[in-house]
């Protein structure tokens, strides 16, 4: 494989980094910062719909212009929001620089997945993309738990210093190791081509399943910090290692959810919603014990991640026409879920409705999700009319295009 490669995925793992890593920084920067847990859980919520907006309007601003160049640009964007937030004395500029961070991160996910399948031989595109975004794997799998560890050691803002010296060594990479050629724009049917796709009531029945089913996930897990801490009873200074677990659980639920969504996608998906709907409300009952909180941490993250791929792919299939800014639209509706999670979760904790509330409120949204799910299976069986053949994706390359 080419080493450009390698600056894409330290570019990915610096994204997924910010992205995640403030989760089990929380309680640490809402007292820095002086606001209410939250107040602070709407860095995350803030971060998550600025990916939104990078990820379809800025992708749409700059799909004329040569790809490399575009990349470093956004790795600067980057770089620019964690030094901000790295150096906020309080709490509007700590939001700021989280927002001018995202922008760049739907953007660079998109543009860098066209980029990596370019540096290869046809036969080895699905490779060369899974390959940029195991950087993502390895933010939630290692730097999640051990940039929260920094950050407990040496104060949060250490973590973001941290973040920024990546992102500029991503800059680099990419400058010297992406060739040139792989960053050509590439010929499109333009935007009013790519819109077309979205006249199609299964892309938005798969938009909204994935809105909700990450959404409920991340009900539970914006506030896990607190959950573990408050109501399970580990020390704070346990919080990362047990983000750890989480990480190995959501990898090992990403794979498997691939293969599985490849031999039957729908039956894959409302099985892993069903189960992962039983997972919350089992985590929600037992958090006061230790065990069982750890057991179900990490499945939390084992079916909540097993449905990134089989999502990921429902988009793509019914999106022929458009799939690239089908694949950012869905970049965004994990966002969107992110938010929505992070947000129910922050006003069920400001009700009084103790730690464990933002669990009961993501198996709300989760169960709903389910329903969604049922319906558009439902309605996709029933259509004589299917989507073209060719609109569908081999289950290793869709597995690697998500957030």
């Amino acid at each position: 494989m080419p080493v450009g490669l390698i600056a894409l995925a330290l570019g990915g793992f610096g994204i997924g980094l910010t992205e995640f890593v403030i989760m089990g920084l929380l309680p640490e920067v809402a007292a820095d910062v002086g606001v209410t847990e939250a107040e602070a859980g709407w860095l995350i919520s803030g971060y998550a719909l600025a990916v939104v907006v990078g990820a379809l309007g800025l992708t749409a601003a700059v799909t004329r212009f040569p790809r490399k160049p575009v990349l470093a640009a956004l790795l600067v964007l980057f770089i620019v929001g964690n030094l901000l937030s790295a150096t906020a004395a309080d709490y509007w500029p700590m939001m700021a620089g989280r927002v001018i961070a995202a922008l760049a991160h739907g953007a660079f996910f998109g543009i860098g997945a066209v980029v990596a399948a370019g540096m290869v031989s046809p036969t080895k595109k699905a490779g060369a993309i899974a390959l940029m975004f195991t950087g993502l794997t390895a933010a939630n799998v290692l730097g999640v738990p051990f940039g929260t560890l920094l950050g407990q050691a040496a104060g949060w803002r250490a973590t973001f210093w941290a973040i920024t010296a990546i992102g500029v060594v991503a800059l680099a990479g990419i400058l010297a190791l992406v060739p040139r050629a792989a960053g050509a724009p590439g010929e499109t049917g333009g935007l009013r081509g790519e819109l077309r796709a979205f006249r199609s009531r299964q892309v938005w029945l798969s938009i909204v399943v994935t809105i909700l089913g990450f959404g409920g996930m991340f009900g539970a897990f914006t506030y896990i910090a607190y959950t573990l801490t408050e109501v399970s009873g580990f020390a704070a200074g346990t919080v990362p290692w047990l983000l750890i677990l989480f990480g190995l659980g959501l990898f090992a639920g990403n794979t498997l959810g691939g293969k599985a969504a490849d031999r039957n996608l729908d039956r894959t998906l409302l099985v892993v919603l069903a189960v992962l709907f039983v997972v919350l409300v089992a985590f929600a009952l037992t958090a006061a014990s230790q065990v069982l909180a750890t057991a179900s941490l990490v499945l939390m993250g084992g079916f909540g991640f097993a449905t990134v791929p089989g999502l990921q792919m429902r988009v793509m299939k019914y999106a022929s026409s458009a799939p690239t800014l089908a694949s950012g639209a869905n970049i965004g509706a994990f966002n969107v879920g992110n938010a929505l999670g992070a947000w129910l979760g922050g006003v069920t904790i400001t009700a009084g409705l103790g730690y464990t509330s933002p669990i009961w409120a993501g198996a709300g949204i989760t169960l709903v999700g389910v329903a969604v799910m049922a319906f558009a299976a439902a309605a996709a069986k029933r259509s004589s009319v299917g989507p073209r053949p060719e609109a569908e994706m081999p289950a290793d390359r869709t597995d690697a295009l998500h957030v």
